[in-house]
């Protein structure tokens, strides 16, 4: 989920979208409108004198697409119609009123998060895709949102006042990693593998990693659990090397999942991956599409 204000900024992974031919020395913002599709922010200091000052090249470039006031409302509900690619994007509560203008490298995700958390402001979205989702070129589609705004209105969105965190991102709640046994010298009831697979199968997504979540052993352990806190998603984790708690589980989670390698991730109670899978999904979108 993503969420910016006068004080922050969210950019989160999106898929490929169509892209039609523009040209590289201008970044392009393509407005939206019914298409059927196949979460640590960068910080952003602005007035509202630099906001209604700043005039930048991509702003022209703008210009020649569709402004926020021109742009089509896409009612929140069909959310088949919200792509998940990188933009801009505009909340509407059930008056028509602006509520927050936001970025996004996954507008649907994005989108659906602040329902979620704010279903009453959330009635309608606009959406304006940004064909190079540089950080740069995706502040500046939005900095020509919220100026525009600003002109006709006279004021800043209610969710981008400095102060007004409504739909700024949550940081998720830690969790303990599981521990799959008492301890090493308990004699278990159960054999592992059996405590695995029900760990793997009553859980949406369980990754085995290299330390704990709050503190990984490895970079790519690291990468995993820093995917998995970005999509905002309920996972549990398992320390392979707590050889206290989980006794073995490095050779029998071997075995179970085929796998030789950590960490590991399941979702659904099967097995995606290692880091390198899961990264590659969570670049093209396919795993914020999962997920959510």
């Amino acid at each position: 989920m993503a969420a910016i204000s006068f004080s922050s900024l969210h950019a989160s992974a999106s898929p490929r979208a169509f892209r039609p031919h523009v040209s590289r020395n201008t970044p392009g913002l393509t407005l939206y409108s019914r298409f059927t599709p196949s979460f640590s922010f960068p910080s952003l200091s602005l007035t509202l004198r630099d906001t209604i000052r700043s005039r930048r090249p991509f702003l022209i470039a703008s210009a020649a697409n569709k402004t926020l006031g021109e742009t089509e409302l896409i009612p929140i509900a069909e959310a088949e119609s919200i792509p998940a690619a990188s933009g801009v994007y505009a909340v509407y509560d059930k008056s028509e009123e602006l509520q927050f203008v936001g970025i996004s490298r996954n507008i649907a995700a994005s989108v659906s998060a602040h329902l979620k958390s704010v279903p009453e402001l959330c009635a309608s979205v606009k959406v304006g895709i940004v064909e190079e989702p540089e950080k740069a070129v995706l502040t500046q589609a939005w900095k020509s949102w919220i100026e525009e705004h600003i002109k006709v209105t006279g004021k800043v969105p209610p969710g981008n006042k400095s102060g007004n965190n409504t739909f700024v991102k949550q940081a998720p709640r830690k969790k303990s990693d599981i521990r799959l046994t008492p301890g090493r010298h308990v004699e278990l009831t159960v054999p592992l593998e059996e405590l695995v697979d029900r760990l793997v199968k009553e859980s949406k997504v369980v990754a085995f990693i290299k330390g704990s979540r709050s503190a990984p052993q490895c970079g790519f352990s690291q990468r995993v659990v820093g995917i998995l806190e970005s999509q905002g998603v309920d996972y549990e984790t398992v320390d392979v090397l707590d050889d206290e708690f989980n006794p073995g589980l490095r050779e029998k989670l071997k075995s179970y999942s085929n796998w030789p390698t950590f960490p590991q991730v399941f979702v659904n109670g099967e097995l995606l991956g290692g880091c390198d899978i899961l990264t590659s999904m969570y670049e093209n979108g396919e795993l914020g599409n999962m997920l959510n």
